[in-house]
């Protein structure tokens, strides 16, 4: 199986700009709403654009892919993962991976990936409409295809 290496240097810069939020919530947001909540929301947006800023793979499997990954770090968390591993110690582990399970985090991580599915098929449609301004274009999430609806009128 070929990996579907390429650079997208546009989800390079979001992935650069989200860590930089990123690290701004973690160093000044002692509050409790950003930190847990939209910081839990813009790490999965993080991870979703580092991973298309070198893989062009299918927007929609990446993101699954991506929020899968979130809810398996943050079962870890549950079973205690960074004691069993010997890294309590370490205040880095204890950041990346973290500490304490909750099941609101798993509901950050789904309304990300939500906006993330949101923007891209809001973005794949402008594209292809100014591309096809004869036929209406939408993307089909059943089947993962593209079709053109010869009805003009649809808006």
């Amino acid at each position: 199986m070929k990996i579907p290496l390429k650079f997208n240097s546009i989800y390079l810069v979001f992935t650069i700009v989200l860590f930089a939020i990123e690290v701004l919530i973690a160093k000044f947001a002692h509050d409790e709403i950003i930190r847990p909540y939209i910081g839990d929301l813009l790490v999965v947006i993080f991870i979703y654009c580092f991973v298309k800023s070198l893989l062009n793979t299918p927007f929609f499997y990446t993101a699954i892919a991506v929020l899968i990954f979130s809810y398996l770090v943050e079962t870890l968390q549950y079973f205690d993962i960074v004691t069993k591993l010997g890294l309590a110690h370490s205040k880095f582990a204890r950041i990346i991976i973290g500490t304490s399970f909750a099941w609101i985090d798993m509901a950050a991580y789904t309304v990300g990936i939500a906006i993330v599915i949101g923007i891209e098929l809001f973005m794949t449609k402008k594209k292809n409409c100014r591309a096809y301004p004869d036929y209406y274009y939408y993307v089909d999430i059943t089947q993962f295809k593209r079709h053109f609806h010869p009805n003009k009128n649809l808006n």
